[in-house]
Formats: C-alpha cells, sequence, structure tokens
C-alpha cells in the first residue's frame, strides 16, 4: 500500500508544491531527521539562503541514502529561516528535491540559529514499506 494524500476540499488548496496530509501504511519503517544546517562538511558557510539550503538538503540527501531510502520517501519538510524574503530562494531548492507525492511542508520564519551566518535548517521525517 502507498501512502495516501489528503487534500480536501473544505480546506485551501496548499499554498505551494506539498499536501495537506499524508497517511503512511502500517509496516511502514520512519526515519526522522536532525535539522541540518546550510554548512559544508568541511566546515564553509555561504552567505545566501540558497547555496546554504542546497547544503541542507544534500546532507539529508545523504542520510536518506545511508537510510536506504530517497526523496520520494520524504513525507514531511521542515524548513527554518531567518527572513520572510528568503521565503522563494528556499522554497526554489525544496521543489527541487521533493518528488510525488509531495510530502507535507512547513515552513517558519526563526530569529536565528546557535550561529549568527547560519539562515536556513531543514528537517525531515521519511516512510518507505520495504
Amino acid at each position: 500500500m502507498a501512502v495516501k494524500t489528503f487534500n480536501p476540499p473544505s480546506v485551501r488548496r496548499p499554498f505551494g508544491a506539498y499536501n495537506h496530509g499524508l497517511l503512511v501504511p502500517p509496516g511502514a519503517s520512519l526515519l526522522v531527521t536532525s535539522g541540518q544546517l546550510g554548512i559544508s562538511p568541511d566546515d564553509r558557510i555561504p552567505p545566501d539562503v540558497t547555496s546554504q539550503a542546497e547544503f541542507c538538503f544534500k546532507a539529508i540527501g545523504s542520510i536518506l541514502e545511508e537510510a536506504g531510502m530517497t526523496y520520494a520517501d520524504v513525507i514531511r519538510i521542515s524548513g527554518f529561516v531567518t527572513s520572510r524574503e528568503d521565503f522563494p530562494a528556499y522554497m526554489a531548492v525544496r521543489d527541487r528535491y521533493t518528488l510525488d507525492p509531495k510530502p507535507v511542508s512547513t515552513l517558519i520564519v526563526v530569529g536565528g540559529f546557535t550561529r549568527a551566518e547560519f539562515l536556513v535548517e531543514v528537517e525531515v521525517t521519511a516512510a518507505r514499506v520495504f
């Protein structure tokens, strides 16, 4: 059984590339990641949200791969940015990594992260029936 999507007509359609709800079938394995920051393995932090978001999603891709999963298994994305103006840049990167069915998604503006140079943090939940 595949993941089932929910976008009831009584709820405003999603603003972007996501679904309002997903139902994971019994027996699925779940993977939950920690928030990934926009930093390279060699500690480089780019100055822009697009590059930082790329690092976040590449790190998540590596975690998924190690768990035997892909972005097709992602059911939830939570994104955090420090500026409302960064929404479009973040979402453009996010949308390149989201596959069908589109995951549920939350995007929140926060006051900051552990270091001032971080502009974005992303965490995901993935589910796969093996």
